[in-house]
């Protein structure tokens, strides 16, 4: 497996994974490749997205991290790092989420973060327990969510 960052030519692909996890059942909503350029490739804020590719190429999941302003639609303090992983359910549990995040990690500690927020669905149990394996807590539970913060030290 390869972590690289994004690049305007992975919009298809990661909309397509997307897509993939939302026919499983584990995302809210579809989406299509301008949301996924707007949102995490081209995002104002965007400290790094990465990939994981398999040696053929293949995208199995990717990961966004980008500085929360004080508008944010999170709620997260500004300052923070706002982050997203989206992974294939085909290449669930094969190291894909850990090799992500210790690229994110790694570009987090590089810009001077001290705190990274995750707010997941409350409903989302997978997410929760991947943040939790990658030594996130919980710190706050608005309705529907429930937000897990990384302390850099």
């Amino acid at each position: 497996m390869k972590i690289r960052p994004a690049k305007i030519d992975d919009a298809q692909e990661m909309a397509a994974l997307q897509n993939e996890i939302f026919s499983a059942g584990l995302r809210k909503m579809p989406t299509d490749m301008s949301t996924v350029l707007a949102n995490y490739i081209e995002h104002t804020d965007r400290i790094e997205c990465s990939v994981a590719e398999d040696e053929n190429g293949r995208i199995l999941g990717f990961q966004s991290l980008r500085y929360a302003r004080d508008d944010n639609p999170y709620g997260v303090a500004e300052g923070w790092g706002i982050i997203g992983t989206h992974v294939s359910p085909q290449a669930a549990r094969k190291g894909v989420g850990s090799a992500l995040f210790a690229a994110t990690r790694t570009a987090a500690q590089a810009r001077g973060l001290k705190n990274i927020d995750a707010s997941i669905g409350a409903d989302n149990v997978l997410g929760q327990r991947y943040y939790d394996a990658m030594g996130f807590t919980t710190y706050r539970q608005p309705e529907g969510l429930v937000c897990k913060v990384y302390r850099l030290d």
